[in-house]
């Protein structure tokens, strides 16, 4: 009971505290005079794995490579038909151009680089900081780019992510205000960043513990429940996304958070764990491969269609269960 109230307590400290570091960023980001554009590629598509972040990273250091590197890969796949597909349900698809040219054929690149890296056993700790290192690459040409955009497309993150209105620093009459405003969003941000931490905690705690009484192994359980788990904040993101009519920016979520994932926490969890992250030869020759697979079918449908109609949406929420049903018919087997 101990081990299942702290999964339940660890996902609930992660939704809460993403939800805390990404209000209280782009707030503060706002405050600051700092694009909602730039905030919508880098602050919200990478807050929202910031519970990825936090499991791996605290996985790996803790020994447990395959829940680190199963948090990553599980939630990758997670986004990709869950997320799309639930959202697709929601409302049809529309995807950005760029996306389609740059940021999905990225994505597809990415898993195939982590794949190379892992196919030793391990991804060592030079591998995890090149793989990091492409995600600083990566978000400054977000940035650049953020910069160059159109009006339109400013408006439309504005609409989604909403910031501060106008810059504050233009207002000589908002100083104290504004001054109070990027207090109390750092005093969000801070609150994030703990629960973040603690959550991470327990729920790898939590979720390790379970699968060793149920026999399921912990790359398991980091493909299934610690991944759905810590991708809760994109669900959210992009179902609101979904809701509101913004629906490039839905499937921008997905991808901004799969490159971050493959990036920035396979990459920060390999390069601080002594001796890297190690890799089981069942996400070598199983789970990877699938999720470069699920990689390529997106990339190759938005070639032909920059949509995903509703029954799109249900074949991959149906895969997903598929999926999610041979891990667990495997694990018994195997053990």
């Amino acid at each position: 009971m101990n081990s299942f109230f702290l999964l339940v307590a660890g996902l609930i400290a992660l939704v809460i505290g993403a939800e805390a570091l990404v209000r209280g960023a782009s707030k503060l980001a706002g405050a600051l005079g700092v694009s909602s554009l730039v905030i919508g590629l880098t602050v919200v598509a990478f807050g929202t794995s910031a519970p990825e972040m936090a499991v791996s990273v605290s996985s790996s250091l803790s020994g447990q490579g395959d829940i680190a590197l199963g948090n990553v890969v599980g939630s990758n796949i997670f986004n990709l038909l869950f997320i799309l597909g639930a959202s697709a349900l929601v409302v049809p698809l529309v995807v950005d151009r760029k996306l389609i040219r740059v940021d999905i054929p990225l994505m597809v690149l990415a898993s195939l680089i982590a794949w190379i890296f892992s196919n030793g056993g391990t991804i060592n700790r030079i591998e995890g900081s090149l793989l990091f290192i492409s995600l600083l690459i990566y978000t400054a040409q977000c940035i650049w780019l953020g910069r160059r955009s159109s009006p339109e497309l400013q408006q439309e993150y504005q609409e989604a992510f909403p910031t501060s209105k106008a810059d504050p620093g233009n207002d000589p009459h908002r100083h104290s205000p504004r001054l109070l405003t990027i207090s109390i969003q750092i005093i969000f941000v801070s609150l994030g960043l703990v629960l973040l931490v603690l959550g991470a905690n327990w729920l790898v705690t939590g979720a390790t513990t379970i699968a060793r009484h149920w026999g399921i192994s912990e790359l398991v359980i980091g493909l299934t429940i610690v991944a759905a788990g810590t991708s809760l904040p994109e669900v959210a993101t992009s179902l609101v996304a979904a809701f509101k009519g913004e629906r490039d920016i839905a499937v921008g979520n997905v991808v901004g958070s799969n490159l971050f994932n493959l990036l920035g926490v396979l990459g920060l969890s390999a390069a601080v764990a002594p001796g890297g992250s190690s890799v089981s030869p069942e996400a070598i020759y199983y789970d990877i491969p699938v999720m470069i697979f699920t990689s390529l079918i997106v990339a190759i449908h938005f070639r032909v269609t920059s949509k995903i109609q509703r029954w799109h949406g249900l074949l991959l929420v149906s895969l997903y269960v598929g999926y999610t049903v041979f891990l667990i018919l495997r694990s018994k087997e195997l053990v």
